[in-house]
């Protein structure tokens, strides 16, 4: 399980991204590991033009945990 917190944390205000991050939180989080973990909490301290950019345009953060994340979300 998770924080409400963080599920607080994946509503962004722009539909695209909250579906993304909501159903990673939902069927990935639980399960994943540690490190993983951490490098979702650091994907929502971005703003939202930069985690659009990541999620939808195909940049990569250059952290090798949070490329990871993004390429589950994308798939």
């Amino acid at each position: 399980m998770y924080p409400s917190k963080l599920r607080w944390q994946c509503r962004r205000g722009m539909r695209e991204l909250d579906e993304l991050l909501l159903k990673h939180l939902e069927n990935a989080y639980p399960q994943a590991s540690d490190e993983e973990k951490t490098a979702f909490h650091e994907l929502l301290m971005l703003s939202d033009p930069q985690l659009k950019a990541y999620l939808m345009g195909g940049e990569q953060t250059g952290q090798a945990a949070q490329d990871r994340i993004i390429l589950q979300m994308r798939n």
